[in-house]
C-alpha cells in the first residue's frame, strides 16, 4: 500500500509539473481557446514527455497529400517527402499516403525504419477547384476503407510545402485545425468565411471563433472521417445547387470547425508563408510554402 501511494504521488507530481511546463511558458500568445483546447506554439509543450507518451501507445501516424493531379510532381514531391523524413514525427512510425493520378511520378525517397510510402491512384479533374473539393471525398472514402485499419491518427496537408523544422506528436489530438497565417491576428469581420446563405458552408457574420487553413488539419481516423464525410456531402449539395463556396473545401472546413470544435489548434508555425514576413511571436517556421506559379496551377 505504501509503495502504491508513492507511485500515485509520483504520477500526480509528474502530471502537475508536466502541466506547468506545457501551459505556462508563453505570455505573448493565446494558448487556450474559450472551450479549453490548447493552441500549440513553440515553448508551450515538452516534446520529451509527449514523445514518451505516444511511444508507449505504439502510435502510427498517417500523412496524406495529393501529388500531381494535373501538374508535374517533379517540383514538389521530392522536396515534400525528403523534408518530411527529416522533420515529421521523428522517431515514430509513419505511413505517407500519396494520392496521385500519376503513380509513376511518385519520387523514390530513402525512408527510415517504420516509415512507408503508400501510393493511392485517383482520378484527375480539369479544374484545380474540383481537385481541391474532391479531396474531402477521397479522404472520407479511404478513412473508412483503409486508414482505420492502419494508423491511429491522420494528418492532412498540402503538398506544395516543405517541412522546415520539427513537427511531432505535439500536434496530435482527436480533432485539430491550424490557424490560417493570413488571419491569426485578424478580427472576425475580416475572416473570409462563406457568407452566402445559399451555400452549405455559410457562416453568419456574427459567428466564428478562428479562421482555419485548409492545408493542415487532422485527428483520429474516426474524427477525420466524420469531418471529411460531412464536408464532402455539403460540397455535393452546393454543386447540385450550382454554387461553389468562396474557398472551396477550406470554407466547408471552417463551417465544420465552427460547430464541431477542434480539441487542439496549431499556431501558424505549422503553416507559414515567408511572403508574410517573420513576426516576433513566430519562434519556428515548421511547415513552409514553396514558391509556385499560382497562375499556372489555378487554371480556370
Amino acid at each position: 500500500e505504501l509503495w502504491k501511494s508513492f507511485l500515485n504521488l509520483k504520477s500526480f507530481l509528474f502530471s502537475y509539473f508536466s502541466f506547468r511546463m506545457i501551459y505556462t511558458k508563453r505570455s505573448d500568445v493565446l494558448m487556450m481557446t474559450p472551450w479549453f483546447a490548447p493552441i500549440v506554439w513553440e515553448g508551450t509543450y515538452n516534446s520529451e514527455i509527449l514523445n514518451e507518451q505516444f511511444r508507449q501507445r505504439n502510435v502510427t501516424v498517417g500523412l496524406t497529400v495529393f501529388l500531381a493531379c494535373g501538374r508535374s510532381a517533379e517540383a514538389t514531391g521530392p522536396t515534400f517527402l525528403e523534408t518530411a523524413e527529416t522533420y515529421f514525427m521523428v522517431g515514430h512510425r509513419v505511413n505517407y499516403y500519396i494520392f496521385t493520378d500519376r503513380p509513376e511520378e511518385v519520387p523514390k525517397v530513402a525512408l527510415k525504419e517504420g516509415r512507408n510510402v503508400v501510393v493511392l491512384q485517383v482520378q484527375n479533374y480539369p479544374r484545380w477547384q474540383e481537385i481541391s473539393m474532391r479531396r474531402m471525398e477521397m479522404l472520407s472514402y479511404f478513412s473508412q476503407q483503409r486508414f482505420i485499419n492502419e494508423v491511429s491518427y491522420l494528418v492532412c496537408v498540402d503538398v506544395d510545402m516543405k517541412f522546415n523544422d520539427q513537427v511531432g506528436v505535439e500536434i496530435l489530438s482527436d480533432l485539430f485545425g491550424t490557424l490560417h497565417p493570413g488571419f491569426y491576428t485578424a478580427e472576425r469581420r475580416s475572416f473570409t468565411y462563406e457568407h452566402r446563405p445559399a451555400s452549405q458552408a455559410y457562416v453568419p457574420s456574427d459567428e466564428g471563433d478562428f479562421y482555419y487553413a485548409g492545408g493542415f488539419f487532422g485527428g483520429t481516423v474516426t474524427e477525420v472521417y466524420k469531418l471529411t464525410k460531412k464536408c464532402h456531402e455539403a460540397i455535393m449539395v452546393d454543386k447540385a445547387n450550382g454554387i461553389e463556396a468562396i474557398w472551396q473545401e477550406e470554407s466547408h472546413l471552417n463551417k465544420y470547425f465552427l460547430y464541431h470544435k477542434p480539441t487542439k489548434i496549431l499556431s501558424p508555425e505549422y503553416l507559414w508563408d515567408d511572403n508574410l514576413g517573420r513576426p516576433e511571436i513566430l519562434k519556428k517556421r515548421r511547415f513552409l510554402a514553396v514558391p509556385k506559379n499560382h497562375a499556372a496551377i489555378r487554371n480556370k
